[in-house]
């Protein structure tokens, strides 16, 4: 993939991406990191796509600007757990002790060992809310497991695999749970039907306040580097 500068106060790194399945000039900017990408058709040149861009200067810098900063952890850095803000610290063992995140070890290996520590309880949290749901929906699943998904929180298999992002143990518990109760429904309904989000209900009651949490605030549990 091509890298393009567009000089200006700031500059904006382009990546151009040329696409047999493209129709038209497209530019997208990252939520996540604020990379932008500009898409064009084989028929149109990097000198015309780029053109599109140019003319797109400001906008591009605008949206860069409002994307939120990456967060590296490490030693000091102030993560969410469960919807709490804590502080990374040293300590004799990895933990949470109040409104800090205790990490043995050395500095270098904190972030590793800060995942770590997030999985595993992401894990328990999930596998109770995930048993808790089935019961009450009368459904039995297979088994959990755990990714770092960008594009969704969890789905659930034909199979009756459930997968989650581990990343929604930073997120409040509430939301947490609706999401188990999400994928869960799913074992009775693979679609979002009516009956699908009847059964969301019955099993979790409402869930538009979480579900709102998540299109608003989701993206940013993606800004933590570990």
């Amino acid at each position: 993939m091509a890298e393009h500068v567009i000089n200006g106060d700031p500059p904006v790194k382009v990546h151009l991406r040329q696409s047999g399945r493209a129709r038209r000039i497209s530019l997208r900017v990252s939520r996540l990191d604020g990379k932008v990408t500009l898409t064009h058709p084989r028929g149109v040149s990097q000198k015309e796509a780029l053109a599109f861009a140019y003319e797109r200067a400001d906008w591009l810098r605008g949206h860069v600007a409002g994307v939120p900063d990456v967060v590296p952890v490490a030693l000091g850095a102030v993560i969410p757990v469960e919807g709490a803000m804590v502080q990374v610290i040293p300590g004799r063992r990895v933990g949470l002790d109040g409104g800090e995140l205790t990490v043995n070890g050395r500095p270098e290996q904190a972030a590793r060992r800060v995942a770590s520590f997030l999985k595993t309880l992401a894990r328990d949290r999930l596998a109770e809310a995930s048993d808790h749901y089935a019961e009450r929906l009368g459904q039995r699943f297979e088994r959990i497991s755990l990714r770092d998904t960008r594009s969704r929180w969890g789905s659930c298999s034909s199979r009756g695999t459930l997968m989650y992002s581990w990343r929604l143990i930073m997120a409040p518990p509430q939301v947490l749970r609706y999401v188990a109760a999400h994928e869960v429904a799913h074992l009775a309904e693979m679609n979002h039907s009516q009956a699908f989000w009847d059964g969301v209900t019955r099993i979790h009651g409402p869930y538009a306040t979480p579900r709102r949490w998540l299109r608003e605030h989701g993206q940013d549990l993606h800004r933590y580097q570990f």
